[in-house]
Order: structure tokens, then sequence, then C-alpha cells
């Protein structure tokens, strides 16, 4: 197994963990935690090709740092939600969220 393999496999455990949190967790809390493994997992893929296949040395660290930001936007949207669903119905828990009415 090369390098480049052991990258993507790594990147592959870390989003289906990730997507796996997403599907069976009931807090907003861990979903939102199980998302940022999925942006890292990208991050990582992006990161691994850039190293073993492109010549161009900072296209895969420019989407990643992309990714960073995007994920930190992700995150401050994501805490306020929540907190606004826990100020509401004094849970996170995602049943009560599905009563939101836009």
């Amino acid at each position: 197994m090369n390098e480049l393999q052991v990258y993507l496999f790594v990147a592959l455990i870390l989003f289906c963990l990730g997507l796996t949190g997403v599907l069976q967790r009931r807090s907003l809390i861990a979903m939102l935690i199980s998302v940022e493994l999925m942006l890292n997992a990208a991050s990582l893929n992006f990161m691994a090709f850039n190293r073993f296949l492109t010549p161009e040395p900072a296209v895969g660290q420019i989407v990643t740092l992309f990714i960073i930001g995007t994920a930190a936007a992700e995150a401050a949207i994501g805490l306020s939600i929540i907190l606004a669903v826990f100020r509401r119905y004094q849970s996170i828990d995602i049943e009560r969220a599905r009563e939101l009415k836009g």
C-alpha cells in the first residue's frame, strides 16, 4: 500500500465516522461535531492529492484553507441555531427541533 492510499483510507474512515454520527445521533452538538469530521476528511483528501499528484504546491493548501474557513463559519452559525433551539425548547434533542416552522 503506497502512502497516498494510506491517507485516503484514513480520510475514508473519518468521513464514515462523521456520516454515521450525523445519521445516528439525536443531539445537535454531536451532529455538528460529525459534520466537522466529514469536512476534515475532505481537507485530508485535498492535502494528500496535493502532495502526491499535483505539481502546483499551493492548490490543495488553498482549498484546505477555504474548507477550514467554511467549517468555522458553519460552526458559528450552527452553534447559534443550537442555542436558539435550546432557549425555545430547553433541550437540544433533534426531535424537538422538527417542530420549528419557517
